[in-house]
């Protein structure tokens, strides 16, 4: 099949979070399958838009409103990511580093589905299946059924990924004139709450929803934002796929950026080398256990109960542990992690920012992952931490509930806890703590977690039968 991917983001090339990862793998691995997977995405000026070579492939124009655009859609000429890659390129639009946070996001972001568009009902032939990831993509199958000018595209089957429905795209009405010529009976499939949500559009025009694990896919029938009767509505079309990881660039066997490699084998030694490395680098004790947390410091997060929490477990346990943040996000808990450097200096450090570099160093030395999130809809963290060894200490919620055991259940290997609380992270710590001192235990833990299967593959077969059931 040929599988059209529409996202904002894609790694290497432009990643703000899990979105980026999913991807800059899952069409890899279809390609490794036999299908042939495409991606197209803006062209921000990244450090890999200028360290690769591209070729034209196609050029047009169109409306956004009033204001007439033309566009640029460039292939990466080595095909080096193991998929082809397009991006489109907007003067003004798209030609910028970031990839959000502008005043005009909704602006940039459907002029990018439009050119999107264009470019594809231009083709003599059609795609499979067009693959929609998050509300950055959201009006494409709106526009794929109901837009005059891409009539051809309109038998084409849509998938829509929801990676994180607490972002929905939300845009008031004056901006309905920038969807090209579309059937005005057809309002009530952009609307949501009296303003056009392209989520919530996607959810009911898609011909097939699926949401990064099985039970986040249920809990937006109770908590998506105001969406909860459009899932339960939908329900029928929803289906819940977990994510992989991609175990060739997370393998602690050849990663580059480790101190030293490790195997299943070996994994104590292994992790206690990276350990030391890393607790040289940030002051910190090799002797204890290391409890580190990796992502944005946001409230989807819980990351504002971190600081109090973690000063709390130094306190109350004598510094019997190590803590080290790498994160960037709510200023006042950026804040907050800086202000506790100089006082827990020797137990605690943070970096205020995101390193892949250092992301790969702290998964491989750290014995404890943090991951208390309010919402996470699969988390691909937790996987990361298992494939290097790293006990996962996460919140029972979405992906994190379908991936991680807790240690008191049979071949349990990580360590669960019910709510978003100083408390509950708190006792979380201590359970850490008293295992790491059962040597036995750990390394069974470690040995267990690391075999458990998170790849791509078994994922690709779930999409490629959602794919066939809609052809």
């Amino acid at each position: 099949m040929e599988i059209i991917h529409v996202s904002a983001e894609c790694y290497p090339v432009a990643k703000a979070g899990g979105l980026g990862d999913v991807v800059g793998a899952l069409p890899k691995y279809q390609c490794k399958a036999g299908h042939i997977a495409k991606v197209v995405m803006p062209m921000y000026r990244t450090k890999f838009l200028y360290e690769n070579e591209w070729t034209v492939d196609f050029k047009g124009s169109a409306n956004l409103g009033s204001w007439f655009f033309e566009f640029t859609i460039i292939k990466e000429a080595t095909n080096k990511l193991g998929f082809d890659l397009f991006l489109v390129d907007i003067n003004g639009l798209l030609d910028r580093q970031k990839i959000y946070g502008y005043d005009d996001d909704s602006e940039r972001f459907t002029a990018f589905q439009i050119a999107v568009m264009r470019w594809m009902s231009s083709w003599e032939h059609q795609p499979d299946v067009v693959h929609c990831h998050d509300h950055h993509a959201g009006l494409i199958p709106f526009m794929m059924r109901y837009c005059y000018d891409f009539k051809n595209l309109a038998g084409v089957p849509s998938v829509f990924t929801i990676h994180n429905a607490q972002y929905q795209g939300w845009m008031g009405w004056d901006k309905s004139r920038y969807i090209p010529r579309w059937d005005l009976w057809k309002r009530g499939m952009l609307e949501w709450a009296d303003s056009i949500n392209p989520l919530a559009s996607a959810v009911k025009c898609a011909t097939s929803v699926t949401t990064v694990s099985h039970s986040y896919m249920e809990e937006l029938r109770f908590n998506s934002n105001g969406l909860e009767k459009l899932f339960d509505y939908e329900r029928g079309k929803c289906l819940g796929i977990l994510n992989g990881i991609d175990n060739e660039v997370w393998d602690p066997e050849t990663d580059k950026y480790l101190a030293d490699h490790f195997s299943v084998k070996k994994v104590t030694a292994g992790k206690q080398k990276n350990k030391e490395a890393l607790c040289e680098a940030f002051s910190l004790d090799p002797a204890k256990p290391l409890f580190v947390f990796i992502g944005r410091l946001v409230g989807e997060k819980a990351a504002e109960i971190l600081p109090d929490a973690i000063m709390s477990s130094i306190h109350y346990t004598e510094g019997a542990a190590c803590f080290l943040v790498l994160g960037s996000g709510d200023t006042s808990v950026e804040w907050r992690f800086q202000q506790m450097t100089e006082p827990y200096k020797g137990s605690f450090n943070a970096v205020i920012g995101y390193d892949e570099t250092l992301s790969h160093k702290m998964y491989a030395g750290a014995d404890f992952l943090l991951m208390p999130s309010r919402v996470e809809p699969c988390g691909l963290n937790q996987m990361y931490a298992m494939r290097y060894g790293t006990v996962p200490v996460v919140r029972s919620t979405g992906g994190l509930q379908d991936t991680v055991s807790d240690m008191g259940e049979p071949d349990g290997f990580g360590i669960r806890f019910n709510h978003a609380t100083v408390a509950d992270v708190e006792y979380s710590i201590g359970r850490g703590i008293a295992v790491y001192r059962d040597k036995e235990q750990m390394e069974k833990m470690r040995k267990h977690m690391m075999q458990v299967d998170h790849s791509w593959e078994s994922t690709v077969d779930e999409y490629t039968a959602v794919y066939e059931s809609l052809r």
